[in-house]
C-alpha cells in the first residue's frame, strides 16, 4: 500500500529528492554543502531552530538532507569510518585539511575521497550544481 503524502510537505518533498524551493541556489561544491551542513547542525545543537527558506541564500535542501545522503553512503560502504571522521573533524574546524602540513596529508586524501563520493550523490539530488 503506498504511503500518502505528508500534509505538511509538498509532493516533491515526499520523493527521493529534496523539496524544490523557489529560487533555490544549489551549492557550488560538495565542500560548500558540507560546511553549510556543519554550521546548520552546530547552530541546531546550540538551540537554533532550523526553518526551511529562512537563510540569506535559499538552498534546494534542508541540512537533514545532506546528513541522509551521508548516512546512505555509509550504509552502502561507499564512505568508511575514516571518511566520516575526517569530514566531521575538519568540518567542525570549517577548514579542509592542509596538504602542506605533513600531519594532514592522509586526512587531505581522505577528505577529497569523501567529498568526491558525497558530491556525486548530492549532484544527483540537485543539491550541488
Amino acid at each position: 500500500m503506498p504511503v500518502p503524502p505528508s500534509p505538511t510537505r509538498s509532493p516533491a518533498a515526499n520523493a527521493s529528492a529534496p523539496a524544490a524551493i523557489e529560487g533555490a541556489q544549489p551549492f557550488r561544491s560538495a565542500e560548500d554543502a558540507w560546511f553549510w551542513f556543519i554550521e546548520a547542525w552546530t547552530a541546531r545543537r546550540d538551540g537554533a531552530r532550523i526553518v526551511a527558506g529562512a537563510g540569506l541564500v535559499p538552498r534546494p535542501c534542508e541540512p537533514i538532507d545532506v546528513l541522509r545522503v551521508l548516512e546512505r553512503l555509509y550504509r552502502q560502504r561507499r564512505l568508511l569510518r575514516d571518511h566520516v571522521a575526517v569530514l566531521g573533524h575538519y568540518g567542525r574546524r570549517l577548514l579542509p585539511p592542509d596538504p602542506r602540513r605533513p600531519a594532514e596529508h592522509r586526512a587531505h586524501r581522505i577528505w577529497h575521497e569523501a567529498l568526491d563520493r558525497l558530491g556525486t550523490a548530492l549532484q544527483a539530488k540537485g543539491i550541488v550544481a
